[in-house]
């Protein structure tokens, strides 16, 4: 039977055993928490615990959580409610300021404001190593003073792992009134996201990255900050996001986030992240690291977050051919209605759509050890060739690139020495 492999923690973490427990006990509660008998007080108390827990982690105050469905939701919630917010108070705040490296919650939301709000977008540059240019934000804040509504900035991105300079990108805006959404659902629980000391108006997290279930997730917002509700109701959560609370999602996602003990995971991953990337260069010279090198600036990016392009290949190809080898592992974001396509975020850091469709993201979490780095570094060279072999067979031109050639070379000094 074929080794399965589990390379896709940046789409969604299996379920942590703690989660796992955490769900069920908050599941026997029968109340409400919105109900004021006692049953409806238990599942009051247990919701604010897990609000609690959540905030520390982010060093925020519980009344700043508000509790969504999802992190696509949270930021949905965010980049509308601020937009709205700001416009309502001065119709000229029509501008949005953002990269084009941000995931499709985010992306999608303005286009859609875009289209039916008159929202008016500029998109700042990303450097070669997918992280924002702070001078094209600083050009661009300079050149419409007081037309920005909001800016949007992700904390890291999901496909590369690329930490971004939030802090002083918040600073750029601050200059100007300007607030600031920041998508940290790959961050969050990972590396240290401190709300306050970010200068961020609102903030995105979701539960299952970190083996909470799918279906939980909340934006912070900070108290000083008006968002405008889309959903309305009961009035729960500050007036911002009515709706029944999914008591024991909540209860699962505080659990889910690390202990102080646990935190040494993130030096396992990056030892374990610095094993494939070694192993790859050797097997595959050819291979391009997309995003950060962690092995020059291991703090640049996310621990366990492997981004490469693989030249003549095509991602898709490689995706379904690891899978039939036993590795899950993905061209990019998963939330994409599960269409391949290919990688925006590649496209906005090098404009090479040849090198965005030839990529594969590989993302190592809690399960992965260095024995499956070694066995996914062992069967990569054959499944790139086969790849790009299936390029070849749909008509694309031959690209013999040098571990090619040098296989094919010593396969030709074993024919002559015979």
């Amino acid at each position: 039977m074929t080794q399965r492999v589990y390379l896709d923690y940046a789409a969604t973490s299996p379920l942590a055993p703690a989660a796992a427990e955490a769900f069920l006990e908050a599941s026997a509660l029968r109340g409400n928490p919105s109900s004021l008998h006692s049953e409806g007080r238990r599942a009051r108390l247990s919701l604010e615990s897990s609000r609690e827990r959540i905030a520390a982690a982010a060093g925020a105050q519980t009344s700043e959580l508000v509790f969504t469905g999802s992190g696509t939701e949270a930021d949905n919630l965010a980049v509308k409610g601020l937009f709205w917010a700001r416009a309502a108070q001065d119709p000229r705040r029509r501008r949005i300021l953002l990269t084009g490296i941000e995931h499709h919650a985010v992306l999608d939301t303005v286009e859609w404001l875009e289209r039916h709000e008159g929202a008016v977008v500029d998109v700042a540059a990303v450097g070669p190593d997918g992280v924002a240019d702070l001078d094209s934000v600083r050009a661009l804040l300079a050149a419409h003073p007081g037309d920005y509504a909001l800016a949007t900035l992700m904390w890291a991105n999901n496909e590369t792992g690329a930490l971004q300079p939030v802090t002083e990108f918040t600073a750029l805006c601050a200059e100007h009134g300007v607030p600031v959404h920041s998508d940290a659902v790959q961050a969050f629980g990972t590396v240290p996201t401190d709300f306050p000391s970010s200068g961020l108006a609102t903030m995105a997290v979701s539960g299952h990255k970190l083996g909470a279930p799918v279906g939980i997730g909340a934006l912070f917002v900070r108290r000083d900050v008006t968002v405008e509700a889309h959903t309305h109701g009961g009035g729960q959560e500050r007036g911002i996001r009515s709706g029944t609370l999914n008591v024991a999602a909540a209860a699962a996602f505080a659990a889910a986030l690390k202990t102080p003990e646990e935190r040494d995971e993130a030096r396992r991953l990056r030892s374990l992240q610095a094993r494939l990337i070694r192993r790859v260069r050797e097997s595959i010279p050819e291979a391009v690291l997309n995003g950060p090198d962690p092995l020059e600036r291991p703090d640049a990016r996310l621990p366990g977050s492997v981004n490469l392009s693989f030249p003549g290949a095509e991602g898709d190809s490689i995706l379904f051919l690891l899978d039939m080898a036993g590795f899950q592992t993905s061209t990019g974001s998963a939330c994409t209605a599960g269409v391949p396509r290919p990688s925006h975020v590649i496209l906005a850091m090098t404009g090479d759509e040849v090198r965005s469709r030839g990529t594969q993201r590989f993302s190592l979490g809690r399960d992965t050890t260095a024995e499956d780095v070694d066995h996914l570094a062992d069967v990569l060279p054959g499944i790139i060739e086969r790849a790009r072999a299936a390029g070849i067979s749909a008509g694309e031109s031959r690209i013999e690139t040098a571990s090619t050639r040098a296989r094919r070379e010593r396969a030709d000094e074993g024919r002559d020495s015979s």
